[in-house]
């Protein structure tokens, strides 16, 4: 994996706020990558000099309030690439990519959808076509890519508490579903489920309800990899000690490891 041996993604919910939980979690785990989603920050506020300090650069795809993508790497970003080109139209922070040498990396905030049916499930279903036709059309499954975000998806009835409950609904319904089946189809590999089989696994839970305490969650939180990179992963797991902490988001980071 030469430089990237280590690949983390993490829905920080506001980077300015949780500047100080990003740091010392990269103090802790020392990523050579972190994918950061829902900065809800432009790029000149973003704080790019606390990372610059723990020998971070960062890729930033910012927006004032609402959304917002940036990838923190400790080697250079090289071919930028900052929003989807087959979805122009977006005025949505919600894609940056790059590449690390031979690794081409995506990270995506995929929209959450509010309510199957509504115009905000319409614009994830289409963001997410977009999504995938860009992939279908750049790359190669015999690539080495790795996707990374927040998906607002759960795979399948193991990744969210009550399946029967959000059966139909946003998150868990059938064309979300399948629309990140497209993309696992096209040759890509939920790194997760490489070392966990089992259910009651999450990278979310919401603020209510005491849901983190109950592990009423999901997840949504995913790495995606090519099999050739997949193939070199020596772990991949859910760090659920920041969403321990007093203010912390509501989705906790999810990192993978690789052999050289």
């Amino acid at each position: 994996m030469g430089d990237v041996r280590t690949i983390a993604t993490w829905n920080v919910n506001s980077i300015r706020m949780r500047s100080g939980a990003v740091t010392s979690w990269l103090r802790a785990n020392e990523p050579d990558l972190l994918a950061v989603q829902e900065l809800k920050s432009t790029e000149e506020d973003y704080p790019r000099a606390a990372f610059e300090e723990l020998g971070y650069q960062s890729t930033v795809h910012g927006q004032k309030t609402w959304n917002g993508v940036s990838i923190l790497s400790r080697a250079p970003l090289a071919e930028v690439q900052k929003g989807l080109p087959e979805m122009a139209d977006d005025p949505q922070a919600r894609f940056v990519s790059g590449r690390i040498g031979q690794i081409a990396i995506i990270n995506v905030y995929v929209p959450n959808g509010a309510e199957v049916g509504s115009d905000k499930y319409a614009y994830k279903l289409r963001w997410l076509d977009c999504l995938a036709r860009h992939i279908e059309a750049r790359y190669r499954p015999d690539e080495k890519l790795v996707l990374v975000g927040d998906f607002n998806i759960a795979p399948d009835e193991r990744d969210i508490h009550d399946p029967v409950a959000f059966k139909d609904q946003v998150l868990f319904s059938e064309p979300e579903r399948a629309a990140l089946k497209r993309l696992m189809d096209w040759g890509l590999v939920d790194l997760f489920r490489r070392f966990h089989d089992g259910g009651g696994l999450y990278s979310w839970w919401d603020y209510r309800m005491a849901a983190f305490r109950r592990n009423l969650g999901a997840r949504i939180d995913l790495i995606l990899a090519t099999r050739s990179i997949a193939d070199s992963a020596i772990s991949c797991e859910i760090d659920v000690e920041p969403r321990k902490l007093e203010k912390p988001s509501d989705h906790t980071p999810v990192i993978g490891r690789f052999s050289e």
